[in-house]
């Protein structure tokens, strides 16, 4: 189950968030964008984790027939489907460690800035293993301490009620990737104003029977 702490933190700051996260971040989800557009295509169905208030869901849903935006927070999927309403857009609250759909039906999980602030992101993890196809990709997008830190804002936020459960660094952030099942296809290391960005493109590790 997702923390409680950060629902509450989201909750409350979601009117703002696309203020600040534009303002602070809008070359940051650029860049993300034109690392990562090149793995949508029209017949995929995709599923997005974490969604925030649509920042990437924006960007990216017209490249796909079919896009589910989701968040744990009421308030940001609220927020994300006022400002976008696109046609091709699904909008729903879920828990991403107890999704509530059924295995092998997404062709990509997309999931962006969530797992450090997740208390136990392994269990994201078995669920998006479960509900993606055999040949389906994780891409996963993730706040990491390499390069410039921005301590103040970090600061602020923590007393805010924000709160990080895994402060890693890329390498850290790609073996858990790994040891949690999948396989790297490609990885990219971006600057922000806050902290860098780990953006990784994963397969499911397949699966091999050994019993004859």
């Amino acid at each position: 189950m997702a923390d409680k702490s950060n629902k509450k933190f989201w909750e409350r700051t979601a009117k703002l968030y696309t203020y600040f996260q534009e303002k602070g971040n809008e070359e940051l989800y650029k860049t993300i964008y034109e690392k990562i557009k090149p793995f949508f295509y029209k017949e995929q169905r995709v599923l997005e984790l974490a969604c925030g208030t649509g920042q990437l869901t924006r960007l990216l849903s017209d490249e796909t027939d079919s896009w589910t935006a989701t968040d744990f927070s009421e308030k940001m999927v609220f927020e994300t489907e006022k400002r976008l309403n696109n046609q091709n857009v699904i909008y729903e609250v879920q828990d991403a460690t107890a999704l509530g759909y059924k295995d092998d039906v997404f062709d990509v999980v997309l999931i962006a800035n969530a797992l450090h602030i997740m208390p136990n992101p392994n269990k994201a993890l078995d669920e998006i293993k479960r509900v993606l196809k055999t040949d389906g990709l994780l891409i996963a997008p993730t706040f990491v301490y390499d390069g410039k830190v921005n301590k103040i804002r970090l600061w602020f936020m923590e007393k805010a009620g924000f709160k990080t459960f895994h402060k890693w660094k890329s390498q850290e952030y790609m073996n858990f990737i790994e040891d949690n099942g999948f396989k790297i296809k490609e990885k990219y290391l971006v600057q922000g104003k806050l902290l860098s960005e780990c953006v990784l493109v994963c397969e499911k590790m397949k699966v091999i029977n050994l019993c004859l």
